[in-house]
């Protein structure tokens, strides 16, 4: 009784999650930041880090995809295919990607380096070579990404990665279906609410009207 009068008496002082950070949907990064990110990890030579930065961007996945990628998944032939395909967690369904070359070269100078085979986690922490980075070290690193070109951290996480091509080919073409599929949504309107595209696309035709 004591305890339970003490527990109502004492404040309770853990701090709420996300206490000093940014929450909301992290939006895409534009073509020109992609580009100073690859610059920047091809000039430092983090061979790894431009690997999974650039696979991060073309195949869309969420960070707990990402970071459970096996080399069988996009290298099973020995060099990185053009194509893979990868079974999302979240949902249990398979999903096809492409795969740039310039991505392709970055994933088979990392294969050559790291010294990979089949059958091993491509991209692998501190924890050993035998079981794969975590999604909380994938987004420090993202952090570290972004900021390394002066961008804000809190305004990006591993979902602007996802977000970045999809988002293109969208603008670029208007075909919700065809990026649907790409992010491996069962249901097309979790693509719009996703991709933010109602919002956009009012304010385009905001833009386009004078008063």
């Amino acid at each position: 009784m004591q305890n339970q009068v003490k527990a109502a008496l004492t404040p309770d002082k853990r701090l709420p999650w996300n206490k000093g950070k940014l929450t909301g949907a992290k939006p895409p990064l534009r073509p020109k930041h992609v580009w100073s990110i690859r610059t920047k990890l091809q000039i430092e030579g983090r061979t790894r880090d431009l690997a999974m930065f650039n696979l991060a961007i073309d195949s869309k996945l969420r960070g707990c995809d990402v970071v459970a990628i096996r080399v069988e998944d996009v290298a099973g032939g020995g060099y990185t295919a053009d194509r893979a395909t990868v079974r999302q967690k979240k949902t249990g369904r398979a999903v096809r990607f492409e795969l740039s070359e310039q991505t392709r070269q970055a994933v088979d100078d990392y294969l050559k380096a790291a010294n990979k085979k089949p059958g091993d986690f491509l991209f692998t922490g501190p924890r050993g070579p035998d079981r794969n980075m975590t999604t909380r070290q994938y987004a420090r690193l993202v952090s570290d990404w972004i900021g390394s070109v002066g961008l804000d951290p809190r305004l990006f996480g591993t979902h602007s990665l996802r977000r970045t091509k999809a988002t293109l080919i969208y603008r670029r073409t208007g075909n919700l279906r065809a990026v649907q599929l790409l992010l491996g949504h069962t249901k097309i309107e979790s693509t719009v609410r996703y991709l933010g595209i109602e919002v956009d696309d009012a304010l385009g035709i905001a833009e386009q009207v004078d008063v």
